[in-house]
């Protein structure tokens, strides 16, 4: 609508002009070359005009021949790319299908029509590793790095086939070298990797807290990594400097309250340097959240007594602070059987036996201890032995799969940082072996014991 507007009135101005050069009266006389013209002033502002018109007339013709071949050349770039857009279009489409053959024509034709686009190297590298050529894929991630713009898809690629064929160092330089420019989350985490296999705690630790810098990881994951580290200085520190063990170890609990392996190494320091109070101080302070066969162990380690009438004295205190856990109940149960005190080993373990309950498989073969030590060789304990093969087994160090006697910061199968969770193992093989006969394991049958002190003569009297 204003466009009509401003165009009726720009119409109107000009239709005035010109009637008002034309109501003007004069004449034009031009004297040039040999030539006399003599003309009226609307006739000569025509004139003008009219040469102009063909001079601009003129000037887009010599243009449009001259820029002629540029918009040609242009035209059949356009037509390339969007042929070679069409082909990794296609390509990715037939990556993602698992369609090897017609990948790998695909980033044929985009890498013909798109030499420089680093999608289409990226298709070819693709397709190579749909089709099993891992030379191929390798140069075509080669050619990336040399790229900026691809030179982190490209050390990406060249880290995972590195991987691939198990070149431990090929990889580790691929991913230190992405991790210099950017410290992305793959890059970090393969570097932390590579750090923590090595036994190399203070450079993982470094790298975290370059990862957290950048924000490639957040506090709270930085702060359980770094509790794992720090447990691991410990245990590798514990024996020829106690002192800096102790201070990494409780750094680990502040980092993360309640975390078993750290207050594990404390408990083991404290009680070696003698000061048995703080030992149990500590293993008191994590029990009630994370009771723990472990340190309860140490727990019994650092009591101050001279018989395990005391021991169980003390232990029943430490079971009161999480008195429905399972460990507690066990605990004691172990403790009173060494203190010969049958009757309070059954209460312990009440509970656990009672109707609709599922007694695992320690508490079966703690059952089977107190009714042989009470009673002698029975049916009873013939039958706790046989339950307890079947029973669910108790909760063991597990990662990846990995049944582990004791816990360790990274997974021996995967090499992952803080693997190993205090958790119930996959079905085990237990119960009735291919050739019909009862399968006890050897851990069943043989527990650790848990460290108690001889009855003197009198306990044993009574």
């Amino acid at each position: 609508m204003w466009f009509m507007l401003l165009f009726i009135v720009a119409l109107a101005a000009l239709a005035y002009a010109l009637e008002w050069v034309i109501d003007q009266p004069g004449s034009l006389t031009l004297d040039w070359a040999g030539y006399h013209i003599d003309t009226s002033i609307p006739v000569a502002v025509g004139a003008v005009l009219l040469t102009v018109a063909a001079l601009i007339l003129l000037w887009a013709l010599v243009s449009a021949v001259i820029g002629l071949p540029g918009r040609l050349r242009e035209g059949t770039i356009g037509r390339r790319r969007e042929k070679g857009f069409r082909a990794l279009s296609r390509g990715i489409i037939a990556v993602g299908a698992g369609d090897s053959a017609a990948a790998r024509k695909a980033a044929q034709e985009a890498e013909k029509h798109l030499p420089a686009e680093p999608l289409a190297q990226y298709l070819k590298a693709q397709a190579a590793q749909l089709e099993g050529d891992r030379s191929k894929a390798e140069a075509a991630y080669h050619e990336m790095t040399l790229t900026p713009e691809t030179k982190l898809l490209g050390l990406r690629g060249l880290h995972i086939e590195a991987r691939r064929r198990d070149d431990v160092e090929a990889a580790h330089h691929f991913a230190q070298a992405a991790h210099d420019i950017a410290p992305l989350p793959w890059a970090g985490s393969a570097v932390l990797e590579h750090y923590t296999a090595q036994g190399e705690w203070e450079k993982a630790r470094a790298t975290i807290e370059e990862s957290l810098k950048a924000k490639a990881i957040d506090l709270p994951t930085a702060q359980r990594l770094r509790a794992v580290i720090e447990t691991a200085l410990a245990m590798s520190k514990q024996v020829e400097h106690p002192h800096d063990a102790l201070h990494l170890a409780r750094i680990a609990l502040k980092r993360r309250p309640n975390f078993t392996p750290a207050a594990l190494v404390a408990a083991r320091v404290l009680i070696g340097h003698g000061d048995r109070k703080q030992a149990m101080k500590l293993v008191e302070s994590v029990w009630p959240k994370a009771p723990h066969p472990e340190l309860g162990a140490a727990y019994i380690e650092a009591v101050p007594a001279d018989s395990n009438a005391q021991i169980l004295t003390y232990v029943e205190k430490l079971a009161q602070l999480a008195p429905n856990a399972t460990e507690s109940r066990q605990l004691v149960a172990q403790a009173a059987l060494s203190a010969r005190n049958f009757s309070k080993a059954r209460e312990a373990l009440a509970p656990l036996i009672a109707d609709g309950a599922q007694p695992s498989a320690h508490t079966c073969l703690l059952m089977a201890e107190i009714e042989d030590a009470e009673l002698g060789p029975s049916g009873p304990v013939r039958e706790w032995l046989a339950r307890g093969s079947r029973a669910p087994r108790d909760p063991v160090w597990i990662a990846d799969g990995v049944i582990s006697k004791s816990w360790a910061p990274i997974s021996p199968k995967t090499g992952r940082l803080d693997a190993f969770e205090w958790a119930p193992p996959p079905d085990a093989p237990t119960g009735l072996t291919t050739d019909g006969r009862l399968n006890i394991p050897a851990a069943f049958v043989n527990p650790a014991p848990i460290a108690a002190v001889a009855p003197p003569a009198a306990d044993a009297a009574n």
